[in-house]
């Protein structure tokens, strides 16, 4: 009678655990809709506030995934910042730099990508912005399998052919449903190389599947945890989150505007001698600490929300 009681205990367990799992998934889609609509909203509109986002898009701050630091980490070509953690794009010299933590996975990116790439890309092609992306496998830890992971490391194999920027916008542009892990296929990843002129080789096929680049994913992910932000897309302009504000939203234009003014040495105001350099520093070049990016300021403590 007892072994009989104990496993009706282990199959209402597993029941409870399905139940909850599901539960977790449905609540899951529901935050991922509101997210993508508050971006969206904020980026074309331009008055929503995007505190509303930090509160609404936290959706995904998951462990990420447990299995991206098995093996020695090697970093990508070119990776920037402390323990080479960063894919910088741009220009070196530009005044302003934004950091940006995102996962292939996650809906909220794309949304961000979305509606404020064009800009990015204007203001990389002028000298005026360059880009620190870390990539996270927080989708991964969320809702199970490894897209966010292999992405992740094909992104990094892109960069090592110096195609990171096109492959990363490809990758945002066919983006799967949360709910599909179809970038946990290298087949699917490889695929995608093909839009990407010269991108489809035979080293950037060892390099995907073999994931040369999944521990130094798992690395970023340890590092995005570390810092205490709510989730992706965590995007900081000289450390300071443009999604925190509810009063002064960062549009796409307002964000061009803040670089702009940034490389004619004002931001709004009447330049202070030094201002250019303190800005430079903010760069975060630094893994974030326990609150945030405490280098350049405490006000880039928190993401935009979870992808």
């Amino acid at each position: 009678m007892s072994e009989k009681n104990d496993g009706a205990n282990r199959d209402a367990t597993k029941r409870s655990a399905r139940e909850r799992l599901q539960m977790e998934r449905e609540r899951q889609k529901s935050r991922d809709k509101r997210r993508r609509t508050l971006i969206v909203a904020a980026a074309v509109v331009g008055v929503l506030g995007l505190a509303a986002v930090v509160g609404l898009i936290a959706a995904n701050t998951g462990k990420g995934d447990k299995t991206a630091k098995a093996g020695p980490v090697v970093a990508p070509s070119g990776a920037t910042g402390k323990d080479a953690l960063a894919i910088r794009t741009g220009k070196e010299e530009a005044k302003s730099t934004l950091t940006v933590w995102e996962d292939f996975r996650c809906p909220a990116c794309k949304a961000f990508e979305e509606n404020y790439r064009a800009t990015i890309h204007d203001l990389e092609a002028k000298g005026l912005l360059k880009v620190d992306y870390h990539l996270v496998t927080l989708i991964d830890g969320n809702m199970g399998g490894s897209g966010s992971l292999k992405g992740a490391n094909a992104a990094a194999c892109a960069q090592d052919a110096d195609k990171f920027s096109a492959y990363h916008d490809v990758l945002f542009q066919n983006q799967p449903q949360e709910t599909d892990d179809a970038y946990g296929k290298n087949a699917k990843l490889l695929e995608l190389a093909g839009k990407v002129e010269g991108l489809d080789t035979p080293a950037f096929r060892s390099c995907v599947e073999d994931g040369t680049h999944n521990s130094w994913v798992g690395t970023s992910q340890e590092a995005f945890r570390a810092g205490k932000f709510r989730g992706t897309p965590t995007v900081l302009l000289d450390g300071k989150d443009i999604f925190s504000d509810q009063a002064n939203p960062v549009t796409p234009q307002k964000l061009k505007e803040q670089v702009e003014a940034a490389a004619k040495g004002a931001s709004g105001a009447p330049a202070v001698k030094g201002t250019a350099k303190a800005s430079a520093s903010a760069s975060p070049s630094a893994t974030p600490s326990a609150r945030g990016s405490k280098s350049p300021s405490k006000s880039g403590s928190a993401g935009a929300g979870e992808g």
